[in-house]
């Protein structure tokens, strides 16, 4: 097959198409003939040399895909050859064709093209475990997502206001916050242009959010402290504003905060299949209703990864990228 191979650590340049071989199915593992992969900030850290893979996972980029699949371990009951799926992957996206553990695998959503299934299993898995099952966003309370114009920041927007969220986002331009207005984010706040702290006070009549996602990290964790409600909750996912700061203990106390972090792809075999199968349980019906949609932005020829990548790090996109064998 073919797959898109890291030629050494460096800038989008490195990612060259070759012929490599096939991959090889554990017992209780599919192989997916790829329709389409997703990019994620992930792919463009381990490309660079400062992510590297897990253990015993495909040395390929590529952290969720949609396609057919071609071949079933013997120890899989519930997936047979030619079924249509999404998948949560270790790596090996960028890719013909991709190996997987069979519970980490999920039909494709009624109303959902195959090709555009593929921008769903990583946000999907992502925002549901870090937002609903470990910071508890329930109805009626308010949820800050940065980055909102994302992959992750517009799925967060779409299932938070169909789980009865008020939802403030924060993005870098007018075009990413109209975009995110039109999604159903309740507050759209340039952060360019004004304090996220203040308007998050502003608009919760003083008191703060309850739920923040974020994947800024250092740069933004104590103005994030600042801004939550009594009882509030802060994941981080991501470090774009580094990893490394100082903050003052004394706030967390008196408002008795939370604050969690969690990232997906070192996660056990057992812990990620429960979370797939959380998400099919509460977010696929959302999806199949046409409540919460894949937002997609461009997609590229597996030849032109390079190119995505570049896209990705310029952060002019809204919603995913996708690569197409």
């Amino acid at each position: 097959m073919k797959a898109v191979v890291i030629t050494t650590a460096g800038g989008p340049e490195v990612l060259q198409l070759q012929q490599v071989n096939d991959p090889e199915i554990k017992d209780d593992e599919i192989l997916i003939k790829v329709e389409a992969t997703a990019l994620n900030r992930a792919d463009t850290f381990q490309r660079n040399g400062s992510y590297p893979p897990p253990k015993g996972a495909s040395p390929y980029l590529g952290l969720e895909c949609s396609g057919t699949i071609q071949a079933v371990g013997k120890d899989v009951s519930r997936w047979k050859v030619g079924d249509q799926v999404c998948a949560l992957l270790n790596g090996g996206g960028y890719a013909e064709k991709v190996a997987v553990h069979g519970g980490h695998v999920l039909p494709i959503p009624p109303g959902v093209s195959l090709k555009d299934a593929a921008g769903l299993p990583e946000v999907a898995c992502t925002v549901w475990s870090t937002v609903f099952m470990m910071s508890r966003l329930s109805a009626g309370e308010t949820f800050l997502v940065h980055g909102g114009s994302s992959g992750i920041g517009t799925f967060a927007i779409q299932i938070a206001k169909n789980k009865g969220a008020t939802v403030l986002v924060t993005a870098g331009s007018e075009e990413k916050l109209a975009f995110c207005k039109k999604l159903g984010a309740d507050v759209c706040i340039n952060y360019k242009r004004e304090d996220f702290v203040a308007r998050a006070k502003e608009e919760t009549g003083g008191k703060g959010v309850d739920v923040i996602l974020d994947c800024i990290g250092a740069s933004y964790l104590q103005r994030n402290l600042d801004s939550l409600n009594f009882d509030g909750r802060l994941f981080i996912i991501g470090f774009q504003g580094g990893a490394v700061t100082e903050i003052k203990l004394n706030t967390l106390l008196p408002k008795r905060l939370t604050v969690q972090g969690a990232a997906l792809r070192p996660r056990s075999t057992e812990n990620k299949a429960m979370v797939v199968s959380e998400v099919e349980k509460n977010v696929w019906p959302a999806v199949a209703a046409g409540k919460v949609k894949p937002i997609i932005y461009k997609s590229f020829p597996l030849s032109e990864a390079g190119e995505a990548h570049r896209l990705m790090e310029s952060s002019e996109h809204i919603g995913k990228i996708l690569l197409v064998p």
